[in-house]
């Protein structure tokens, strides 16, 4: 009986550990669900399987039936469970969505403490390394890719000084930004003269460089440069 009650604290333990793992990098970069759940997760993830392991292992404590307890449906039911707590880290803000990639490392950090519950230490020791290679490496290989950068805009000028589409594309691509889906409006009763667009770069600081350039036009009195993932 003792033997089994280690052979449970290395399941519990081992998932604790890889959720604290995978959890201490989403709080290092300010993430909400970070060590504290990631690591929680993990633990009832393998709490929920040994306990359906639990009636093989131990027929006499639960009767005759040892197989009452399904091992698939209640692994079924802790990703399906996960999903709903990685549906409440994922927001939108403005036109972007937020938390993706946390609601991901949740269902995975659950998959890992299922494998700890099972006693496949290896496996869950692998799916562990592959996640935080995937959250540590993959991000400095992004940051080092070239990429595309997108922003939804907003140009408001004074009526009479606004520029017309040819002068306003030829300003964007002084900073290598191409402008789409252009449109018009007056608005202020004829007082302003609106022009909303998607922008694309692919340079990551050209936004700023835009930014800054647009302060210095005469007659645009308000911008707004919102970024957006595609």
């Amino acid at each position: 009986m003792f033997a089994h009650i280690i052979d449970i604290a290395e399941g519990l333990g081992a998932a604790w550990l890889a959720g604290s793992l995978v959890g201490l990098e989403r709080s290092y970069h300010g993430r909400a669900a970070g060590f504290r759940t990631h690591a929680l997760v993990a633990l009832a993830a393998a709490a929920a399987i040994i306990v359906a392991l639990e009636p093989g292992v131990l027929p006499g404590v639960f009767g005759s039936a040892p197989d009452r307890l399904d091992p698939s449906r209640l692994g079924q039911g802790v990703l399906t469970g996960v999903g709903f707590i990685g549906a409440g880290v994922i927001f939108k803000e403005g036109v972007s969505v937020q938390g993706l990639t946390t609601a991901a490392c949740l269902w995975v950090t659950s998959a890992v403490g299922m494998l700890c519950g099972a006693g496949m230490y290896a496996a869950a020791a692998l799916t562990t390394g592959a996640v935080l290679t995937t959250l540590i490496i993959f991000r400095w290989l992004e940051a080092a890719f070239p990429g595309q950068v997108y922003a939804m805009a907003v140009f408001r000028f004074r009526i009479g000084t606004a520029p017309s589409e040819v002068e306003l594309r030829a300003l964007l691509g002084e900073h290598d930004v191409d402008l789409s889906d252009l449109s018009y409006q007056l608005k202020d009763g004829g007082e302003t003269f609106e022009f909303r667009a998607s922008l694309r770069t692919r340079e990551r600081a050209g936004f700023t460089a835009l930014a800054g350039r647009l302060g210095q036009i005469s007659g645009l009195f308000e911008f707004d440069l919102a970024r957006i993932s595609k």
